[in-house]
């Protein structure tokens, strides 16, 4: 059968309509998505011993003859065993494997075969189990670098290998080498083909190498290049211009003097929106530094000159929270603060868009509800994202989309290094607020083990007599081991917040939250707490992005080593907002060295991007990312922080290729154009 990049993978053959569905949910249709479906590890099982020579416990390939027919027998129902004897000329292997009925008749006697696996010693007698099998001269899975690929039920690493093999050799050849031959002469890049051929089956870890550096830079080269183009377009369109002198009177209304850094990133903020093209800037601030108060200048400055504000939050408490404090500190200069969120009556929502429409309402503040069809703006000129990893690029887009190319604002409290954030954000302008306002008294931060449990109880409530508030933070919802790689001692929330109450503090009063409640149970429970109805609640990490409890005084983390250093980091921020001393405690019985050290760097700094660096060098950037990277592309291969140095290159050459040809636009970029085009295929049509 004659392959092409779109033969559908129904037409490989074992393949029928439920395989196909199933490699669907691995996002592969045809035999050019194997081509790009990269392994995630890979198995050298090229070694070969001896039965004698073979090391204990290491994997390893012995080629011997099987020595008699194998037996097989049936220990109870649902377990066979096949047991079988091989040869070589320096001694005997007993074999045995478990439900693979099949093998009695598959193995011959007096026929040689490899097999890989680990080898057991039991006295004088050498062992294996279930090793993986082959005639000899056959080395599709032994004899080579086997490749290790993500899978689902139903699709196993065997059936994955075989049919990528097929890919590989039919149409590895057909891919069409994009990069510009100047960046493959100057980068030193491999072949396209030869990089496919590698990256599945290479026969030296040398040539995988060569092969992973050709896709990851060019994988970047796409990225950089398509940020580059977005930022781009920004540059030539036009925006509102907003005249403002001084922020003076904006001043004014603060109940508070704000940090040279806040001033300087208003100004920064003010001189983008006066500047006639769109302003789209991060401001970047770690927990409590003071960016709802540069939002609201913005917001201010936008109002002056006749435009309205919209702010998006991600949760209804949060956009609660702001629009209270945006209306305390904006109505004394009459400007009219409005909330819409999913929890409104119909009446109230309705009340609320025909105030946009009109212009009547100056500043609004919501979740999603903001991106529905139904709301329209009199005249938008400023989109605020709180908590910009919550939202995708999308989402932006489409708030933005409500107004004339209004100016762009996000915010966030997660801490990211500047390395990173340029290229995560490169889209964006970066500002970061990089103090804290003066007074606040630094959170003592806490690990310990099990054995310290009952006196943290006791310190739990010391508290909570005195009046403060506590919140103990789990990481699983509900009991459910399997889940969590069987280990069953994993805190939930539903579990042991029934435990607390019942056998712990019968005494205190202990709530409950998690992402699984429906919206109005959360908002009750929270605005329990928030209102000192409540002295403990535990919770998952829903409460990482929550309300402002000045009371709350303690923050406890249950298997703390199971949450990245900046999402611990962000929960410890919700403790220390008011006058009272505060304490974070870390929980967890890990012996992992690893954990211990990073759990360590939060008892040695508050400092958020510290933490970051620390968390970036340790675990790399999935935990400031989640799997969406921040509503970037998926990437496929590269690694934002590992490969941080061809991140660099692959930047310089993609500024380079765009300073000749800004749009693309000439024959030798076409490719490169629809490159980027499919990476960004998801926010394709912010291009246009």
């Amino acid at each position: 059968m004659e392959l092409g990049l779109n033969t559908p993978v129904s037409d490989f053959p074992g393949i029928g309509p439920a395989r196909a569905q199933k490699l669907a949910k691995l996002g592969i249709a045809t035999a050019g998505d194997l081509l790009h479906y990269f392994p995630r590890n890979y198995e050298d099982r090229r070694s070969r011993s001896s039965i004698i020579r073979a090391p204990e416990g290491e994997p390893v390939c012995i080629q011997a003859m099987v020595a008699e027919t194998p037996r097989l027998s049936r220990v109870r129902r649902g377990l066979d065993l096949v047991k079988v004897k091989a040869v070589d000329h320096s001694g005997m292997l007993h074999i045995t494997y478990f439900n693979q009925a099949y093998l009695k008749d598959a193995l011959r006697s007096g026929e040689e075969y490899i097999f890989f696996g680990k080898i057991e010693v039991n006295g004088r007698s050498k062992q294996m189990t279930n090793p993986v099998t082959e005639p000899v001269g056959k080395n599709t899975v032994t004899g080579c670098i086997l490749p290790v690929y993500p899978l689902t039920a139903g699709i196993s690493n065997n059936l994955m290998a075989s049919l990528t093999r097929r890919a590989v050799d039919g149409c590895a050849h057909l891919v069409e080498e994009a990069l510009p031959k100047t960046v493959l002469r100057d980068y030193e890049l491999a072949q396209s083909d030869f990089s496919y051929k590698n990256i599945h089956f290479p026969e030296h870890f040398e040539l995988l190498d060569l092969a992973r550096r050709r896709l990851i830079f060019e994988e970047l080269f796409y990225l950089a290049a398509g940020l580059a183009l977005l930022k781009g377009r920004r540059s030539g369109a036009r925006g509102p211009v907003c005249r403002c002198e001084s922020l003076t009177s904006f001043l004014d209304l603060l109940p508070f003097s704000p940090t040279a850094a806040q001033l300087r990133v208003m100004d920064e903020c003010r001189e983008d929106m006066a500047g006639g093209r769109p302003m789209n800037r991060l401001v970047q601030g770690d927990v409590g530094s003071g960016k709802t108060a540069v939002a609201a200048a913005a917001a201010w400055v936008a109002i002056q000159n006749g435009l309205q504000t919209a702010l998006m939050a991600p949760t209804e408490i949060l956009a609660r929270q702001h629009a209270n404090s945006l209306r305390q500190l904006l109505s004394p200069a009459g400007i009219r603060v409005g909330l819409l969120v999913g929890s409104m009556t119909q009446a109230q929502k309705k009340d609320v868009r025909q105030q946009l429409k009109a212009g009547d309402l100056q500043l609004v503040v919501g979740t999603h509800a903001l991106l529905s069809g139904s709301v329209e703006f009199g005249h938008l000129g400023l989109v605020i994202a709180d908590e910009q990893h919550r939202f995708g690029v999308s989402q932006r887009a489409a708030l933005t989309a409500k107004g004339e190319r209004p100016h762009v604002l996000v915010m966030s409290a997660t801490p990211i290094p500047r390395t990173l954030a340029l290229i995560v954000y490169g889209d964006l302008d970066v500002s970061v607020i990089d103090e804290l306002p003066p007074g606040r008294i630094p959170v003592e931060t806490f690990v310990i083990g099990e054995d310290k449990r009952q006196r943290m109880y006791g310190f739990v409530r010391k508290l909570a007599h005195e009046g403060r508030q506590v919140y103990m933070v789990c990481p699983a919802v509900e009991d459910n081991p399997d889940s969590w790689e069987g280990l069953p001692d994993l805190k939930s929330v539903t579990s042991y917040a029934e435990e607390l109450r019942r056998q712990v503090f019968p005494d205190l009063r202990v709530g409950f939250v998690h992402g699984k409640l429906k919206t109005k149970e959360k908002e009750a429970v929270m605005g329990a707490f928030s209102a000192g109805e409540l002295d403990v609640l535990v919770s998952t990490t829903v409460i990482e992005v929550g309300v402002d409890v000045p009371n709350a005084a303690l923050m406890i983390v249950e298997n703390a080593e199971r949450f990245g250093l900046s999402q611990l980091h962000q929960l410890r921020g919700r403790v220390g907002r008011g006058k009272h001393q505060s304490y974070c405690v870390l929980v967890s019985s890990s012996r992992s060295e690893v954990s211990r050290t990073r759990l360590k760097a939060m008892t040695d700094t508050t400092d958020g991007f510290k933490i970051a660096e620390e968390d970036l060098k340790l675990r790399g950037p999935g935990d400031f990312f989640g799997n969406r990277q921040h509503g970037l592309p998926q990437l496929r291969i590269a690694d934002l922080a590992g490969d941080m140095r061809l991140l660099s290159q692959a930047q310089e050459a993609a500024r380079a290729v765009l300073t000749r040809d800004p749009n693309l636009s000439l024959p030798e970029h076409q490719a490169v154009r629809e490159r980027i085009h499919t990476l960004f295929a998801e926010q394709a049509d912010i291009f246009n």
